[in-house]
């Protein structure tokens, strides 16, 4: 997936994945482009290549998908997106996670498997008109916060 990087390079983190709630690598322009979604815009050519469509599920790392692998043989039968109602719903996480005692117990135990619900649900109920729903929902989180 393309995206504008948002995050400094630290060589000490590299290959250690997702650091859940950890922000203190993202530059100042890094968070802006975070908190617009503008990070995500370079992932059009993504869609325009057909490795990704408008909607569907997000991707996840592997760990996390190895923690739940058959909800995710499900999801991942379809063709991530650059959004999908969990990002409408979750659009906060990064403070969610920063705000946690355990970011990454949070994630794994509370986050993740209410991702996995809307995924699922998204899966089993693909429609044209749930999608161009979930695109005018996307655009309005984005604008209006």
């Amino acid at each position: 997936m393309y995206k504008f990087r948002s995050m400094s390079v630290d060589l000490a983190a590299e290959g250690k994945g997702f650091e859940p709630g950890q922000g203190r690598r993202v530059t100042r322009v890094g968070r802006f482009l975070r908190k617009t979604k503008l990070d995500e815009l370079p992932q059009l050519f993504n869609v325009l290549k057909g490795d990704m469509a408008l909607v569907g599920p997000r991707p996840e790392v592997r760990p996390y998908i190895e923690l739940y692998p058959e909800r995710w043989a499900k999801v991942l039968s379809e063709r991530p997106g650059l959004t999908d109602p969990a990002s409408i719903q979750f659009r906060n996480e990064e403070e969610i996670l920063a705000a946690a005692s355990k970011p990454e117990d949070c994630y794994r135990n509370e986050i993740l498997p209410m991702k996995l619900d809307l995924y699922e649900n998204y899966v089993e109920n693909i429609s044209f008109a749930g999608d161009m729903n979930v695109l005018l929902r996307t655009v309005a989180a984005v604008l209006l916060h």
